[in-house]
């Protein structure tokens, strides 16, 4: 039994679980073979002491499976142990369509962390929002629990509830319940938009808007229908909106950069050691035409997203806007163990094209722009007039027009238009996507020099002049 043990503690490499408490900055000190095996057989020592000794009967595959995430934790917060049911969970999610809430978290110093939901989930329309705490699922802790085992407890049946209560920043805690459901991940969406107040004019630029919720295995060939789709009704440029995109495959970043690309680095990963690193570049054929492009991101925005903008501000190619991204550049990988389960573990960090790591930094924005509520200066109504004044007689027809307007305004949603417009930060994207473009059309603009005015002169005294200036002649 104890040698049986041993071995399955040995798959799980445990070495630097050791060590995981010492501040990062210091040097690990590598135990020795035999400090290994010692450490192991005590172990399995506490395996059969808790067992045959704690006060109800045990479960020794909970137990074996919470010393094997545990021992995975310790090395960072990305890496766990996936039993057989969250590893089929992984891939089923994987292939963009999965039960659940729509929400994805990260473990913060045993708290329970939004990174951020996903477009038009559950979680998404209850108001969740990025950099939220999630302290108790169904009025039970999570501070007890693993990641994996708080991601299972808000997993269930489609249609079934549950309970959160969740914390946002300088907000008093508050409880939801949410409906379950089947989580169909769309990556892309895509549409032309004009400024607020262009809607319906058309003659208004239009700008191509494309919408990256996550990174799977179908967002390259959504994303190059989309941009194929927006070339053909001839967009003047575009905003790629990751904001609150957690991420996903890297190969899938690395496409989506590509796509923008004509040349150039996207991406480098290195690993553990110096011969570990791997580097993407982009193949001929930028997909845009070289029209301008500006990338959103904001807090929510994590790992592949920020490897997109990266690559897309290093090359030059795009303006980032918004406000700083999550700052996870770490790269994760599944090891199947043969039995169904497997080991989710960080096995490179990424860097941008110019050597930038983004761990714990994130990517910043080439401008600033947080997301702002516009607020109406002009009142509608003065506040001096003739119904300003007291005992002032009224208009009953304005008054049945105002209450049938309030009657139909009062189950009333927005319209795509009024939610745009509200949007402060994709309307400064989309104006700057203007900009560039009228900067873009005027590049080939040669300013006038006194030779050139001077060969004009000479061409009119010639008798070249135009019809219109010949017609002024009397």
């Amino acid at each position: 039994m104890l040698k049986k043990l041993l071995v399955l503690a040995m798959l799980i490499t445990p070495v630097a679980a050791f060590a995981a408490d010492k501040p990062k900055d210091e040097p690990v000190e590598h135990l020795t073979d035999e400090q290994i095996y010692e450490q192991l057989k005590k172990l399995a020592l506490v395996f059969e002491t808790a067992r045959d000794n704690f006060v109800e009967e045990a479960d020794e595959k909970k137990m074996l499976e919470a010393a094997m995430n545990g021992m995975l934790q310790a090395l960072d917060p990305h890496s766990s142990y996936l039993s057989a049911d969250d590893f089929k969970e992984f891939n089923d999610k994987s292939q963009g369509e999965f039960g659940g809430l729509g929400i994805q978290i990260t473990s913060d110093r045993g708290a329970v962390r939004v990174i951020s939901p996903i477009d038009d989930t559950p979680a998404d329309k209850a108001g969740i929002k990025a950099g939220d705490y999630i302290t108790h699922i169904d009025d039970e802790p999570v501070f007890d629990l693993t990641l994996n085992q708080a991601t299972k407890k808000m997993k269930g049946r489609p249609g079934t509830k549950v309970k959160l209560t969740v914390i946002s920043e300088g907000q008093e805690p508050r409880t939801i319940t949410l409906k379950r459901a089947i989580i169909k991940v769309e990556s892309v969406k895509y549409e032309e938009k004009k400024m607020a107040g262009f809607e319906e004019d058309e003659d208004a630029d239009k700008i191509g808007y494309v919408r990256i919720s996550d990174f799977g295995a179908t967002t390259a060939k959504e994303l190059n229908k989309a941009l194929e789709k927006l070339e053909d009704k001839d967009v003047i440029g575009y905003v790629l909106d990751v904001r609150n995109n957690p991420g996903g495959y890297l190969t899938a970043a690395i496409d989506v950069a590509d796509a923008f690309l004509d040349a150039g680095e996207i991406v480098s990963t290195r690993g553990k050691r110096p011969t570990d690193i791997e580097r993407n570049f982009a193949k001929p054929g930028d997909l845009a035409n070289g029209k301008p492009v500006v990338v959103l991101i904001n807090h929510g925005s994590a790992s592949a997203s920020e490897i997109v903008a990266g690559a897309l501000q290093d090359n030059g190619r795009a303006l980032v806007m918004g406000s700083q991204s999550f700052g996870k550049g770490s790269v994760q990988q599944q090891k199947p163990l043969g039995d169904g389960t497997a080991i989710h573990i960080t096995i490179a960090r990424y860097y941008t094209p110019s050597g930038r790591s983004i761990q714990n930094e994130g990517i910043t924005p080439d401008i600033e722009v947080l997301q702002s509520k516009i607020e109406v200066l002009e009142r509608r109504e003065s506040l001096y007039s003739e119904a300003s004044f007291k005992n002032a007689l009224k208009n009953e027809e304005a008054e049945k027009k105002a209450k049938n307007k309030s009657d139909d305004n009062e189950d009333e949603e927005l319209t795509d238009e009024e939610k745009d417009a509200l949007d402060y930060q994709l309307q400064r994207a989309m104006d700057m996507v203007r900009a560039m473009s009228k900067l873009q059309q005027h590049a080939d603009f040669v300013p006038a020099t006194p030779e050139s005015v001077a060969a004009l002169d000479a061409e009119l005294v010639d008798g070249d002049a135009p019809d219109d200036e010949k017609s002024d002649e009397k």
